[in-house]
């Protein structure tokens, strides 16, 4: 880990445990090695180092490009954060994922795109199942509670809430699968299964 990356991963991971008793559920179904496309339902601004948390390495994350200004640039690029513009994400975005992918790298995706507003589980765009499709990497989907109550949506003060995140089995797609994965309505299956899995944790 470059020494920013460790000094976040450190500070964030102690405060998980201390201060919300952070809890990992299927904990044995974590890929630890090699390229993975890690999924999540999105419910606060703690998501991020939450998921990174689980992993001793580095991982690739998205951040919206408005956050990429004066230090920003310079702090979230050291981050291993990908700039994302919610409101018209481009191919250009997706790409840039897949070729992580392809390299070998770890990269958290939050499916539906934005935090829950009241902590239901929404459905998730088709680019995830593109992502899936083009890079074929294995997907690990993951599920997180109580974030939502420990910083919600739209508040800036941290609440005391006892946080779980579930670790589901790996979700593995076919070489058929793959091969067919063609257009919208194939990519949007993929994204269906992958929120399904997330929504069963």
């Amino acid at each position: 880990m470059n020494w920013l990356y460790w000094l976040g991963w450190m500070s964030f991971g102690s405060s998980f445990r201390t201060l919300f008793g952070m809890r990992v559920i299927g904990e044995e179904n974590l890929i630890t090695e090699g390229a993975v496309l890690v999924a999540s339902n999105h419910q606060s601004y703690l998501d991020p180092p939450l998921i990174g948390n689980l992993y001793k390495t580095e991982m690739t994350y998205l951040a919206r490009k408005t956050l990429f200004r004066g230090i920003g640039k310079w702090l979230y690029a050291r981050w291993n954060a990908i700039p994302v513009d919610q409101d018209r994400p481009d191919m250009a975005s997706l790409k840039t994922i897949i070729r992580k992918l392809k390299e070998g790298h770890r990269v958290l995706v939050f499916p539906e795109g934005s935090r829950t507003l009241d902590g239901s589980i929404g459905e998730a765009a088709p680019g995830i199942g593109l992502i899936a499709a083009k890079s074929g990497v294995p997907i690990q989907p993951v599920r997180i509670r109580g974030a939502r109550e420990a910083l919600p949506r739209g508040s800036g003060r941290i609440r005391f809430s006892r946080i779980t995140v579930s670790i589901g089995a790996p979700i593995r797609l076919t070489p058929q699968e793959l091969e067919s994965a063609k257009g919208k309505a194939d990519y949007d299956q993929i994204a269906k299964r992958i929120m399904a899995a997330i929504e069963a944790l």
